[in-house]
Formats: C-alpha cells, structure tokens, sequence
C-alpha cells in the first residue's frame, strides 16, 4: 500500500491493485474495505470496521495522518515497526528453537527409557535372589508407576493445562500476575522486559511523530498494547499526567519498583520531554533496548547449547548407570 500511494495512485485504485494480487484468504476483507470506501468513509473508519484484524495503534495512526493529508507517513510508520517486531520475533524463534528441540528429545527419550527399557531390565533383576540397589528400586517403582498409570497422569496433564487456559482467557487478575511473574524469572525475565520496553518506547514514539498528543498517544499505547504490564504503566503515567504532575515524575510514580523502566531509560525520556524531543528519544531509546535484547539472544543461545547437552548426558549417563548399578555388582548378587 506504501508503495502504490507513493508512486501517485489514488487510494480506491491502489486497493483494487492489493485485490488482484493479495491472496484468496484475504480478498473477502479487502473488497469489503473498497465497498465501504465507495460509500465515502474514511479509511481509519473502514480499517476499525475489520474487527480486531488492525490493532487500534495502526486505526489510530491512520486517523491522525488523514487529518495531516500525510497518509504515506503513517504507513512508513507502521512498516518501520511491523519490520522491528518481525525481526525480534524471528530472533526469539532462532534463539529459542535449538532450546526447544533439545529439551523435548531428551524428555521424550526419558519416557521410552522409562516405559520400555527399564521393565526389560526389571525382568532382568527379577532372577536375582538379592536386594536391588536403592537407586535401581527407585527408578524401577517410577518406570512402573508411569506404565499402570500412564493413561491418567496424561489426562490428568492436559486437563490442567485446559483449565489453566480457560482462567487465563476469563481471568484479567490472572493474566496481570502471569504477566508480572515474566519479569521475574531470573535471566529470562530480564528479556521479556527488554522486549516489552523496547516496544512500548517504539510504538509512543511513533505516535508522537505523527502529531498525537501525549496524553492520547498513551491512551493508545494502552489499548495496543499485548502486555498488562505495559498496558498498566501506560494507565498509570496517562492519569498522574492528567493530575499535573511532569513526565518525569509521572514515570516514576506509574513504576515505583522499576520493574519495567530502569534508570537510564527513565533519565533519557525526562531529558527528551524537557528538551521537546521525546518522540526522537523514544526512538532512539527503543534502537538501544532491541539492540540490547538481540546481543543478550545471542548470548542466551550460544550458552545453552553446551548447556543444554551437559544436561541431556548427564540425565541419560544417571539412568544408565542406574540401571547398570546391579550388573556391576553382579558377583555379589549371585
């Protein structure tokens, strides 16, 4: 669409060009995009009309920028940021896929040990005529207990995960805490913090660009934003903002325990706001804190890895040696 409007055409001809080449999944939305378009509503207006298809931060820019007459700005704007979103996504797949894979290998060869190869071993022991070794026992009553109740401690797993589901979706306490607890997990809670601050530094600052005013550019953070915590500190700042109180000191107030902000991001937006330049700082601000994420990425992945196969030998090496720990002994035994 940025394309097309930059290169001269009319806004109606432009999605008739999108019809033609978007795919058949897409086509039923679009034509209704151009229909209510005919009809002579605005384009922020058609937008809102799809449903939670477009995000109320893309609605809302769109509505800023046709007062403006700069429609290409708020679609370079929006490009810029879906890139930056997309970009971090992908660095988290690759991050976290090796991870992933390894963790679930291990786990699901943990469980054939445990239903096929230890009850051979089981048989085994049965021959001999003295006590088992108390490690081997252990694992022995574990294997069998996993055969004879393999079918419920399976149900019993997915149950919890269904019901723990539907109180996420239903439950908003729930999903603040599931939320808040992220930003706790050693290491790991660091990142989801760089990641949630650096979008929400991307997405103000891109609406103050576009000449919204800072208290709506934050009402709008909060209703676009896909975390509590970010959605909460947008709240919080828009009402100590409304009360009189300066940016700065509002930021403090909507984070007392900086489990979000922390102090250099806190100086610079203050610095920013005094200066007139916060749009330009949350900018800048959001580079640093994805830059920062990437490099911790990268390091969280090349860390793991040796990790990761410490952890799967030595879980594997236990359980042979633990199932071995007769046949050593066998003299002994008989």
């Amino acid at each position: 669409m940025l394309a097309l409007l930059q290169a001269g055409l009319p806004l109606l001809n432009a999605i008739q060009l999108l019809i033609q080449s978007a795919p058949k999944s897409w086509q039923a939305w679009l034509e209704d995009l151009r229909t209510l378009l005919q009809k002579g509503n605005s384009f922020s207006f058609c937008l809102s009309a799809q449903g939670e298809r477009f995000s109320p931060e893309f609605c809302n820019l769109i509505r800023v920028s046709e007062r403006s007459g700069d429609l290409s700005l708020a679609l370079r704007t929006i490009s810029q940021q879906l890139d930056a979103q997309i970009e971090l996504r992908r660095k988290v797949q690759q991050s976290l896929t090796y991870p992933v894979i390894t963790l679930a290998s291990s786990f699901l060869l943990v469980l054939v040990m445990m239903i096929w190869v230890v009850p051979v071993f089981k048989e085994v022991f049965g021959h001999f005529q003295a006590e088992l070794p108390t490690p081997t026992r252990i694992l022995i009553a574990i294997s069998t207990g996993i055969q004879e109740y393999f079918l419920e401690i399976l149900a019993s797993a997915l149950m919890m995960a269904a019901g723990f589901l539907f109180a996420w979706r239903k439950s908003i306490s729930l999903q603040k805490y599931c939320d808040a607890l992220l930003l706790r997990i050693p290491f790991f809670g660091n990142l989801f913090r760089l990641a949630t601050l650096s979008h929400w530094c991307r997405t103000l600052g891109h609406l103050l660009e576009t000449g919204l005013p800072l208290p709506d550019a934050l009402r709008v953070s909060a209703q676009s934003s896909n975390q509590w915590v970010s959605h909460d500190f947008s709240a919080e700042i828009f009402k100590h903002l409304t009360r009189g109180w300066p940016l700065g000191e509002s930021l403090k107030k909507a984070d007392p325990k900086s489990r979000l902000l922390d102090l250099e991001t806190l100086v610079l937006l203050h610095i920013g706001a005094e200066c007139g330049a916060l749009s330009e700082m949350l900018n800048k601000r959001a580079s640093t804190l994805g830059s920062q994420l990437s490099n911790q990425l990268n390091t969280l992945s090349q860390s793991l890895e040796p990790a990761l196969i410490l952890l799967v030998g030595a879980i594997i090496g236990s359980l042979v040696i633990i199932l071995y720990l007769p046949i050593f002994h066998l003299g002994q035994i008989v």
